[in-house]
């Protein structure tokens, strides 16, 4: 649901310490996956939450710009208490049906 958009190489923060080349150098390692790196916005920087191998391919093809799906944490600023209806006037929701017992 979140559409990609172009990030410069030098404003991604990886969060794994570790790389397994042979993820890296696989033909297909984007075919059961998201063709886009995933990261998220907080408090103005970008961690890299996953597609390292991607990013890492796309910086030894000389790249400076990668397409990545950001979740903007930053962009959800928390609703003010003296708005909006207290927590015991909102409804019940029924559960989310598990899909595995259907």
């Amino acid at each position: 649901m979140i559409p990609p958009r172009q990030v410069r190489m030098d404003t991604l923060t990886t969060t794994k310490r570790q790389l397994a080349l042979d993820a890296l150098l696989a033909d297909d390692s984007t075919f059961y996956g998201d063709l886009f790196p995933h990261a998220v916005q907080w408090h103005g920087e970008l961690y890299l939450e996953d597609g390292l191998h991607r990013a890492l391919r796309a910086a030894l093809q000389q790249r400076n710009v990668i397409h990545v799906r950001v979740l903007d944490l930053d962009a959800l600023t928390p609703v003010p208490r003296s708005t909006g209806p207290a927590t015991a006037a909102i409804p019940v929701q029924p559960p989310v049906p598990d899909p595995r017992r259907a």
